[in-house]
């Protein structure tokens, strides 16, 4: 009798152990991130056919990015704090393939509203609380405490990959032009 008791309570064991293993690998895989979200991780930009002076809007970890190839011309018509200089000198401002780019992540540092850009006044003025931003994301009007967020970036060739700090990001972080 106790060959079989002992043999039911291995049996037991082993279909409570096989129970232990399921549940641990169902939390692990609710723990890793969706597919969806590990796509979402990277963004590849192709600059090389922009426009001018015009809003591009693009997507990365769900935030809208703002993207301007800025003009060599691309002072503001006018900041109420008198900080008018040409956005196209900015440290800020991301060189790729000879043009500059503003690429800073869409939202106001102030309540997170989404910018509006204004191409002939060559700025951004916030819907929200009427901040307003230069070309290359520069505060011009409070009450956004800061400029628009440069989101970690890598170069490659005329490409942009969004979510990978490259070099060039990494000299704007040194130069403490990134938050």
């Amino acid at each position: 009798m106790s060959d079989r008791r002992d043999f039911f309570g291995k049996v037991l064991g082993a279909y409570a152990g096989l129970g232990a293993l399921g549940a641990l690998y169902a939390a692990k895989r609710t723990w890793d991130p969706l597919p969806s979200v590990k796509a979402a991780g990277f963004t590849t930009l192709d600059l090389s056919n922009l426009e001018e002076n015009k809003l591009y809007v693009e997507k990365w970890r769900g935030k809208p990015i703002l993207i301007i190839k800025v003009p060599k011309d691309a002072k503001p018509d006018g900041a109420p704090n008198g900080n008018n200089e040409n956005a196209y000198d900015d440290k800020r401002l991301i060189t790729v393939g000879g043009h500059k780019f503003m690429i800073v992540v869409g939202l106001c540092t102030h309540l997170g509203c989404i910018p509006d850009y204004f191409p002939e006044k060559k700025k951004f003025i916030c819907p929200c609380h009427g901040g307003q931003f230069n070309a290359a994301g520069e505060v011009l009007k409070a009450p956004p405490p800061s400029p628009l967020v440069i989101p970690p970036f890598k170069i490659d060739g005329t490409k942009v990959v969004l979510g990978e700090a490259g070099p060039e990001y990494k000299k704007l972080k040194e130069a403490g032009l990134v938050a």
